[in-house]
């Protein structure tokens, strides 16, 4: 004969990823003449909830390496952008976004520069990134449980061990 019993315990109830292309510009000191390469560093990002939607806080550093004073002379520029991404997550059934929600994020593809552009002295970036969202929450699991159910060994003596009580006394008298 079983019962059931329900288990409260955390699970993922909903996950979601989403890629996305963001335009940024850039800067440099000197009018560059060419782009000779560009690289997308420290990416660092985290998520919260706002209402019933995920919002991804993130920034990272973009190097772009460049010649200028007509292609005889190099440098590289540094900039740091912040960007936000937000992910509709759809959640299993009967579950909803709430405060005691943990949200896990994380780069699924890293960002990188897809499209480079000089225009009037500024560089123009494209920069692709995919990000995947996990949203864990209180859920609960049935369970069957058996009753009178033992999982212990039973030891069974093999041997009767006899005991002399009159062992102290009989070791005295040899």
């Amino acid at each position: 004969m079983s019962s059931f019993k329900e288990i409260v315990t955390k699970a993922v109830i909903g996950k979601a990823k989403k890629t996305s292309t963001n335009s940024f510009s850039l800067t440099p000191e000197e009018t560059p003449n060419t782009v000779l390469g560009c690289w997308v560093i420290n990416n660092k990002f985290s998520g919260s909830k706002s209402n019933d939607v995920c919002v991804v806080n993130g920034s990272f550093d973009v190097n772009v390496w460049y010649s200028y004073d007509a292609d005889k002379k190099t440098a590289v520029t540094t900039q740091n952008f912040n960007y936000t991404d937000t992910l509709k997550v759809p959640l299993k059934e009967n579950y909803n976004l709430s405060d005691a929600s943990e949200i896990i994020v994380r780069c699924l593809k890293q960002p990188t520069v897809t499209d480079v552009k000089i225009d009037n002295g500024n560089v123009l970036l494209d920069i692709e990134k995919e990000l995947g969202v996990e949203i864990v929450g209180d859920t609960k699991v049935r369970v069957s449980v058996e009753d009178e159910y033992d999982d212990y060994d039973e030891i069974v003596d093999d041997e009767d061990i006899e005991v002399n009580d009159n062992y102290l006394e009989d070791s005295s008298e040899n």
